[in-house]
């Protein structure tokens, strides 16, 4: 299965990360996708983009218009969460201009605990 982590973690833990990559030369065994704080993973995946999310879900790549009607929502609606999402690089964007989130499933990790 074709994994993707979204988490929260800290610019230092992803870079030390990735230099213990480049340094191994062994990534993650997932994908993953970090953001600095649980409120910002909280705004870019509000209720209606995961609900995008997961209508999206090894589809593969499909038009704005296609994605919106898997969900039954307005086009223009549609395209601002995508937008969103792009920018967050959470879905990519084909060649020929399609959307695409290619995982066949979503973990989503962070840590909630006392001040």
């Amino acid at each position: 299965m074709n994994t993707v982590v979204l988490e929260v973690r800290s610019l230092a833990e992803t870079l030390a990360d990735a230099a213990r990559a480049m340094k191994t030369g062994r990534g993650d065994a997932q994908a993953r996708i970090a953001f600095a704080s649980p409120e910002l993973l909280w705004k870019v995946l509000s209720a209606k983009r995961w609900e995008l999310l997961k209508a999206l879900c090894a589809a593969g790549p499909v038009s704005i218009r296609e994605a919106a009607r898997r969900v039954g929502r307005d086009v223009k609606a549609v395209h601002g969460d995508v937008s969103a999402l792009l920018d967050a690089g959470v879905l990519s964007r084909t060649d020929d201009g399609r959307i695409e989130f290619p995982f066949d499933a979503v973990k989503v990790e962070f840590l909630l605990q006392a001040a």
